[in-house]
C-alpha cells in the first residue's frame, strides 16, 4: 500500500505565496512521474505542473513563471512552491505520483487534497 500525503495549503492574500509538500510512503520500489493538480467546484480536475524522474519539467499555461515544481528523490516528495498567487488560482490542490511498487507494478496514487485560497 502506498500513501500520499500532503501539506501546505492555506489562505493568502493576492501577490502572496505558498508552498505546497506531497510526501509518499509504503512499499515503493520507485517513482516516475510526479505532479500537481487542482481541481474547483463543477469543473474537471486539471494539470498544474509535472516533474519527471529525470526533472524534466512541464507547467499549465496560467501557472508559467509563477509557479514551480520540484522533487526531492530521497526523501520521496514532491513541492509545489506558488508565488505571484492571483484569485483564480484557488482550488483544492492534489498530487499524483506515478509508483512502481515493490511487486513491479505501476500503479497511480492520488494524495486527498490541500485547499489554497486565495482572496484578500
Amino acid at each position: 500500500q502506498v500513501q500520499l500525503v500532503e501539506s501546505g495549503g492555506g489562505l493568502v492574500q493576492p501577490g502572496g505565496s505558498l508552498r505546497l509538500s506531497c510526501t509518499a510512503s509504503g512499499r515503493i520500489f520507485s517513482i516516475n512521474d510526479m505532479g500537481w493538480y487542482r481541481q474547483v467546484p463543477g469543473k474537471e480536475r486539471e494539470l498544474v505542473a509535472a516533474i519527471n524522474s529525470g526533472g524534466s519539467t512541464n507547467y499549465a499555461y496560467p501557472v508559467k513563471g509563477r509557479f514551480t515544481i520540484s522533487r526531492d528523490n530521497a526523501k520521496k516528495t514532491v513541492y509545489l512552491q506558488m508565488n505571484s498567487l492571483k484569485p483564480e488560482d484557488t482550488a483544492v490542490y492534489y498530487c499524483k505520483c506515478s509508483v512502481v511498487t515493490s511487486l513491479a507494478v505501476r500503479v497511480n496514487y492520488w494524495g486527498q487534497g490541500t485547499q489554497v485560497t486565495v482572496s484578500s
